[in-house]
């Protein structure tokens, strides 16, 4: 598409509509940061229409009908079209490290560090991102639609919940002062706990819990 004055208002309002048929679970699995990058990319031609699993078949050809490609199978490089998962935490085993928590893109998942946490089931959107983050591998994922897959295992009101909640995670965030953010990166390194031994710690702590049981 030749660069013109209604150029960019043409792709955003393109983008839009593919975002609005996304369903939003913020997986990146599609290979982006985000559904509303993914449509994006597929707006503007940098993206093919089948790289969202969560969204299957029926959500390849409600891309193929807005963007006028042809219908095409999903990707498999990108995953397979399944049915709708939730997280659940073993609270049991939880440590409270909390990267769970800033791994979930939709705050679905309430905790405190050194605190156990738990997964608020109904705005869970089965991202999976909060599962390679645990260090104690105490997340597993519930099925909850056995029979049914992709659109068919996940609603417009879902996704319209799930895009709300990943805007007021996204806007709190931004909304984080600058100098707030200097002052964090400013303070000596002596004065930061170490990460790596924390998280080694509480394995540790783990590790003998499991051996008493």
């Amino acid at each position: 598409m030749p660069d013109t004055p209604t150029h960019k208002p043409v792709l955003a309002g393109l983008a839009f509509l593919i975002d609005q048929a996304l369903p939003q679970t913020q997986c990146t699995r599609c290979g982006y940061p985000d559904c509303a990058r993914y449509a994006q990319a597929i707006a503007a031609g940098e993206a093919a229409i089948n790289q969202c699993p969560p969204g299957g078949q029926e959500g390849v050809q409600r891309l193929a009908t807005i963007t006028g490609q042809a219908h095409q199978p999903l990707n498999p490089r990108f995953g397979i079209e399944g049915p709708l998962t939730v997280a659940r935490i073993d609270e049991d085993w939880c440590i409270g490290c909390t990267l769970c928590l800033k791994a979930c893109p939709v705050d679905a998942i309430l905790g405190a560090n050194k605190r156990m946490h738990t997964v608020m089931a109904q705005h869970c959107t089965g991202c999976e991102l909060c599962i390679p983050v645990c260090p104690v591998d105490c997340i597993v994922l519930d099925v909850v639609t056995p029979d049914a897959t992709g659109w068919q295992a996940w609603s417009a009101a879902q996704a319209d919940a799930a895009r709300q909640r990943y805007a007021a995670r996204q806007a709190r965030y931004a909304a984080v002062p600058p100098s707030q953010a200097s002052a964090s990166a400013s303070v000596p390194a002596a004065a930061v706990p170490d990460k790596a031994s924390a998280i080694a710690a509480a394995l540790a702590k783990a590790r003998a819990l499991r051996q008493q049981g």
